[in-house]
């Protein structure tokens, strides 16, 4: 009864602030609360209670693909790691990927992004940056594009990019993961590239380049360590299929993949 006495008695002390009718029109309820407490002290608590519910600051690395593609003796090693540094709105990405060819030894396709990323919806950033191609060419891109979660629980990340020599380039990539068990998972992907104009090197015609589709099936020893095999279809498409046969290469292939998906 005591207790119920304390609180009824603050409850009127409180009420009994002077508030005028514009302060109660123009500001938001719990402002209420800085006329009692102090406008700085209550400052400093709700910024104690925001940086403690979703501004804090963490990171993320993920190698999504380390694996051998094994092809009619055309072997060839790829890697395709992604990773973060940032809070809920606002992170620093960075994206690398490559081939290394086992049978002429050496790197055929490497290339880094460095990307800031906004939320701009719960399931999506928009991401901006810059490109840089170690193999082939050497050359620099600016980036802008989205990544994210669709609709069906589908990853999506797309990008447009444009070249320091004016060539305008895309990339649409997609991933669904099919739980078979609790830790044996399937892994349908695909990739799309795309370009606006030929490009000599890499020798790449206009239109639709390539595409990649491909399954993947991981058992995850721990959620952070997962070794799988699958099978992936790489084809050529358009001029560059033509491009790719008057060299005497052939467009489509089938290849068999062995590696790790990991993350920390």
């Amino acid at each position: 009864m005591r207790r119920f006495m304390t609180l009824a008695t603050a409850s009127l002390a409180f009420a009994a602030l002077p508030i005028t009718a514009q302060e109660t029109e123009t500001t938001p309820p719990w402002s209420q609360a800085d006329a009692y407490w102090g406008a700085d002290e209550m400052a400093a608590s709700r910024a104690a209670i925001q940086a403690g519910s979703g501004h804090q600051t963490n990171w993320y690395i993920q190698a999504d693909r380390f694996e051998t593609q094994f092809a009619n003796g055309e072997d060839t090693g790829v890697w395709d790691t992604q990773g973060w540094y940032g809070g809920d709105l606002n992170k620093l990405w960075f994206k690398a990927e490559g081939e290394y060819s086992y049978g002429s030894d050496e790197i055929e396709d490497a290339e880094i992004q460095a990307l800031w990323s906004r939320a701009v919806s719960p399931y999506f950033d928009l991401q901006t940056g810059v490109r840089y191609d170690f193999e082939p060419g050497g050359r620099t891109h600016a980036v802008i594009g989205i990544q994210g979660l669709a609709p069906y629980w589908f990853e999506v990340d797309a990008a447009a990019f444009l070249s320091t020599d004016g060539d305008v380039t895309a990339r649409i990539e997609a991933e669904y993961e099919v739980l078979l068990t609790q830790r044996l998972i399937l892994q349908p992907r695909a990739e799309l590239n795309l370009s606006a104009q030929g490009i000599p090197e890499p020798q790449v015609g206009t239109g639709v380049t390539d595409i990649e589709a491909g399954l993947r099936l991981r058992y995850e020893i721990a959620r952070e360590f997962a070794p799988y095999i699958g099978v992936a279809w790489q084809s050529s498409l358009g001029e560059t299929a033509n491009i790719i046969k008057a060299r005497g290469e052939d467009t489509d292939r089938t290849v068999f993949v062995i590696g790790i998906r990991a993350w920390y």
